[in-house]
C-alpha cells in the first residue's frame, strides 16, 4: 500500500476525470467508487501503478499551477501522445513542457533528456538548452539535442 496518495478535489467531475485519466495512462484502472444515495463522492483509482482519489467536493476549491503531475516521457511519440489527449476537449498549453488538462489540473510533459542536458557541467551547451526550452510549449527532444550539440 501506497503511504502518500495524491488526493484531487473536483466539482461533480470525480468520476469522469478519473475514467479520462485512466484512459490517457497505461498500467491505470478505477479500484473503487464511494458514493451515498447514488451519488459518487469520490473514486480511487491508479494511474501508472501510482494511486489517486478523486474527490467531488464542490466548488470551493480551483486547481493552481502550485502543483502539478509530473510525466516521465521517454520518446518523442510518447510526449505527443500524452500532450494530445491532456490538451483535448479543451485544455490549454502552457510553456516548457506545462499543460492544464480540461478540469484544470497543471501537467508537466517532460523527457529525461532534458534533465540531463540542462545538468550538463558544460555551461554553454545547459545554457543553449535552456534557451531552446524556454521558447516551447510541448517539449521537442530533437530540437533540445540541436540546441546542446551547439
Amino acid at each position: 500500500m501506497q503511504k502518500i496518495t495524491t488526493f484531487l478535489w473536483f466539482n461533480g467531475q470525480a468520476e469522469e476525470a478519473a475514467n479520462y485519466y485512466c484512459s490517457i495512462f497505461n498500467n491505470s484502472k478505477i479500484t473503487s467508487a464511494m458514493r451515498a444515495g447514488g451519488n459518487v463522492i469520490s473514486v480511487n483509482f491508479i494511474l501508472e501503478g501510482q494511486e489517486f482519489i478523486a474527490l467531488n467536493g464542490g466548488p470551493q476549491f480551483k486547481f493552481t499551477e502550485a502543483i502539478s503531475l509530473f510525466v516521465t516521457c521517454d520518446t518523442q511519440h510518447e510526449i505527443d501522445e500524452k500532450w494530445a489527449k491532456l490538451i483535448s476537449d479543451g485544455g490549454k498549453e502552457s510553456m516548457c513542457g506545462w499543460l492544464k488538462d480540461k478540469y484544470g489540473l497543471s501537467w508537466q510533459i517532460i523527457p529525461p533528456a532534458l534533465g540531463k542536458m540542462l545538468g550538463d557541467k558544460d555551461a554553454a551547451k545547459a545554457k543553449r538548452v535552456m534557451e531552446a526550452m524556454l521558447k516551447m510549449r510541448k517539449i521537442d527532444i530533437a530540437i533540445l539535442k540541436k540546441a546542446y550539440d551547439g
